[in-house]
C-alpha cells in the first residue's frame, strides 16, 4: 500500500466517522440526564437538510451548519416538552420523531433536489490540507476538529464539573436529585436541547462536506448506529469515540470493496457489513465493563415531582 493511498483511507474513516460521534455524543448526554431519545435519525435528517437549505439561499457553509444545529435543537424541543411536560412515552415519542423528520426533510428539501453547494471545507491553508500527506492533519472539515473537542469536553464535563454531577445525578435518581433542590425537568430540557443540537449539526456534515448535495433519506440510517453506539459504549465519550471510529473503518473498507468490484459477495452483503461489524466489536469490546458500567437507572423513565 502506498503512502497517499494509506493517507486517503485515514481521511476516508475520519470522515465516515464524524457525523457518527457527534450524534452518539449528544444522545450520550441526553440518556446520562435520564431521556432516551430514539428521535437521533429525524433530527439528523432535519438538521441535514436545514443546513443545506440555508448554505444554497446564502452561499455561507459556515451559516448553513450553524442553522442545523439550531433546527436539530428545535426539533429536540418538541420531544421535550410532549416526554418531559407532558409525560408521553419516550420510546413511541422518539419514533415518533423520526418519522416526522424524515418526512418534514422530505418535503422541505424537494426543490433542493440537483443543487449543489459550497463544501465546508478545512481552515487550513490549501498547500497544507490538499497536500498529500499532510492532509491527514489539516485537510478536515472543521466539525472534524469540533467533534473531537466536544468528546473530550463531554467527557470532562461528565467526570469533573458540577454540572456533569448533577446531571448524572438527574439520571441516576430523579426523586432524590429533585428532594434536594435541584429542577429535574430543567436538566433534562437541557440535555435533550444539546442532542438536539448535536444531531443537527451531524446531519449538515453529510450534506455540506460529505456530498455536498441533497437527497432523500441523505444520513442512510445513521442515526439508529449513534444510539446503538452508546449502549455499546457503556455511555463513556472515550469508549464512544473509539466505537465511531470503528464504525468508519468499516464504512470505508464497505466503499473499498465495492469499488474494488469483490463480486464474490452480494452488494447487499457489503452494504449491510459496517452494521453487522460495528455491532459484533463494539459488543465484545463492551462485554469486559458489562458489569461496571450499566445504563442510568432513570433512563426512559418519566418523572412526576411528588412535592
Amino acid at each position: 500500500m502506498s503512502p497517499e493511498l494509506a493517507v486517503a483511507i485515514v481521511v476516508a474513516v475520519v470522515a465516515s466517522a464524524t457525523p457518527i460521534l457527534l450524534a452518539a455524543l449528544g444522545e450520550l448526554v441526553a440518556e446520562k440526564s435520564g431521556v432516551l431519545n430514539l428521535g437521533v435519525e429525524g433530527m439528523m435528517l432535519v438538521g441535514a437538510v436545514t443546513g443545506f437549505a440555508v448554505s444554497v439561499t446564502t452561499g455561507s457553509p459556515a451559516l448553513g451548519a450553524l442553522a442545523a444545529v439550531f433546527a436539530g435543537a428545535a426539533v429536540s424541543l418538541i420531544f421535550a416538552f410532549l416526554t418531559l411536560t407532558l409525560t408521553a412515552n419516550q420510546v413511541a415519542t422518539g419514533l415518533a420523531l423520526t418519522i416526522f423528520g424524515t418526512g418534514v426533510s422530505a418535503l422541505g428539501g424537494a426543490g433542493f433536489v440537483g443543487i449543489t453547494t459550497p463544501t465546508l471545507g478545512s481552515p487550513f491553508p490549501v498547500s497544507l490540507a490538499n497536500d498529500p500527506f499532510w492532509r491527514i492533519l489539516f485537510g478536515y472539515s472543521p466539525i472534524v476538529y469540533f467533534s473531537l473537542l466536544l468528546t473530550f469536553a463531554v467527557s470532562w464535563f461528565l467526570r469533573h464539573s458540577r454540572g456533569g454531577l448533577i446531571l448524572r445525578a438527574v439520571g441516576e435518581s430523579d426523586s432524590s436529585a429533585h428532594s434536594i433542590g435541584y429542577r429535574v425537568i430543567a436538566v433534562r430540557y437541557m440535555a435533550v436541547l444539546f442532542g438536539g443540537a448535536c444531531a443537527g449539526l451531524a446531519g449538515s456534515y453529510y450534506s455540506l462536506v460529505l456530498t455536498p448535495m441533497w437527497a432523500e433519506r441523505l444520513t442512510a440510517g445513521r442515526g439508529w448506529i449513534a444510539i446503538a453506539l452508546v449502549v455499546f459504549a457503556s455511555w463513556r465519550p472515550g469508549r464512544l469515540l473509539l466505537g465511531a471510529y470503528l464504525f468508519g473503518a468499516v464504512i470505508t473498507l464497505e466503499l473499498q470493496a465495492k469499488a474494488a468490484g469483490w463480486s464474490v459477495f452480494a452488494p447487499e452483503f457489503l452494504t449491510s457489513l459496517p452494521y453487522l461489524a460495528t455491532i459484533l466489536v463494539l459488543a465484545l469490546l463492551s462485554g469486559r465493563a458489562r458489569s461496571s458500567a450499566s445504563a442510568p437507572a432513570c433512563l426512559g423513565k418519566p418523572f412526576r415531582a411528588s412535592a
